[in-house]
């Protein structure tokens, strides 16, 4: 597996995490009838909080971005970002785990209906708890 890490996110992230949102969400916003260009963008940069962010990096490089934001329901795991480049080579797994591992308890989040990335989440534990026509909302408890 290619080397990576994390890294604390700063305000300078705002721009390349919210780019590689758009590019990331584009196919399953397009097939949901639901992409805007300005709006997928603007959505992350209007709720970015560097503080719960973590930047990866691969071969040191920026590939991605995870964050965990804390609720009074339990974290929500958000804003998981991989450059395509990179998916389906075991980095999103080791990363996913990397911080599941520091999280005990009850983890949430929510993906895009039709979304490959579900069945990453379901093989870390995740199950639905529900959805709409739109998202999936899913907890994993350790």
């Amino acid at each position: 597996m290619i080397p990576w890490c994390l890294r604390s996110a700063t305000p300078a992230d705002v721009e390349p995490i919210a780019e590689l949102r758009a590019v990331v969400m584009r196919p399953d916003l397009e097939r949901l009838g639901r992409y805007d260009a300005v709006r997928v963008r603007q959505r992350f940069r209007d709720g970015f909080d560097p503080a719960h962010t973590w930047i990866i990096e691969a071969d040191g490089v920026f590939a991605g971005s995870i964050a965990v934001r804390p609720a009074d329901d339990g974290p929500w795991l958000e804003h998981f970002y991989l450059d395509p480049s990179l998916q389906g080579r075991g980095l999103g797994t080791a990363v996913l785990q990397h911080v599941l591992d520091s999280h005990d308890g009850l983890v949430r989040l929510n993906v895009l209906q039709g979304s490959p990335a579900r069945r990453l989440y379901e093989r870390h534990g995740f199950i639905i708890d529900s959805e709409d026509p739109v998202d999936i909302f899913m907890t994993r408890k350790v």
